[in-house]
């Protein structure tokens, strides 16, 4: 039994808008026979943040990628619908979610930042109604202008780099704000959220000094057991980093996720989990099922 916590797939409409997303993005076909070929029960199906609100308005691009799911989960009941949030309305934003979760999507889609800005306290609303509603919010991060875009424009630093870094300063954000600490939403970030698994040591032992200085507020308990309420999906990732990422976040928040299209064989990548004996299980299905409420 396998369930993906981690797919794409951008409407033609959509498509047809972005300088990257085309081809097996927007094939549906191709999609369904991944799911079949592989097993896979369940898929989570995210949006990845293009560059298709340059030609459409955000809230056309919403209706559009929103409107394409609801297609696609009365097509193929694996589909698990991750709704679109136009940011541009955040004062009808709980209107927004009380729409989505009323035509049948489990989850909320949200990328890292936001037009060159980290966006917190602005998104309360947001967090609130995913509270009311119980919507975990799926994190991707943010491919248009992530952090340090404006000073390093690279085909492969960017994507290695600066996603991962944009997804883990908005992580971080969301506990030195007190989102995580105040609200009770399950936030899911893509790939094992950034480099955070690599910084749990450091955090707390920075917490810790400048805590004695008076330097930063009392976030009321260490960042690592603070940022153990957060899930993260694997993404393709490697072994030696997926055990750091049960580690810091637990052996109940991680989630396996292929990436597709941009995924690598999933035997292959199922089959290196085999060494963590019965945790296996819980990444690729119970952790999910539970999650869901599946």
């Amino acid at each position: 039994m396998i369930y993906d916590a981690h797919i794409h797939f951008i409407p033609k409409e959509i498509s047809d808008q972005t300088s990257f997303y085309k081809g097996v993005w927007a094939d549906k076909s191709k999609l369904f026979s991944y799911l079949e070929q592989n097993d896979i029960e369940k898929a989570l199906l995210t949006y990845p943040s293009t560059d298709a609100h340059l030609q459409l308005e955000q809230k056309k691009v919403c209706q559009i990628y929103n409107k394409a799911q609801e297609e696609l989960i009365k097509e193929n009941p694996k589909i698990v619908a991750v709704g679109l949030l136009n940011l541009e309305s955040i004062e009808q934003i709980s209107e927004q979610v009380k729409n989505l979760s009323e035509r049948g999507f489990r989850a909320l889609n949200l990328s890292s930042s936001y037009q060159g800005r980290f966006l917190v306290e602005e998104l309360t609303p947001l967090f609130k109604a995913a509270q009311e509603f119980r919507l975990p919010i799926f994190i991707h991060p943010q491919t248009i202008n992530p952090i340090g875009f404006e000073r390093v424009d690279d085909p492969l630093l960017m994507p290695v780099l600066e996603y991962s870094f944009d997804s883990s300063m908005f992580m971080g954000l969301l506990m030195t704000k007190g989102i995580l600490q105040k609200f009770e939403v399950d936030f899911i970030f893509s790939s094992l959220g950034g480099i955070m698994p690599f910084l749990k040591n450091r955090f707390d032992r920075v917490y810790t000094m400048l805590r004695k200085r008076e330097i930063v507020k009392d976030l009321g308990d260490l960042p690592s057991e603070i940022l153990k309420k957060v899930y993260v999906d694997t993404s393709g990732a490697s072994l030696e980093n997926i055990k750091m990422a049960l580690d810091f976040f637990g052996p109940d928040h991680i989630l396996w996720g292929s990436d597709y299209p941009v995924n690598p064989p999933v035997a292959k990548n199922l089959e290196k989990l085999d060494k963590l004996g019965e945790l296996k299980n819980k990444i690729v299905y119970q952790n999910f099922k539970q999650l869901f409420r599946l």
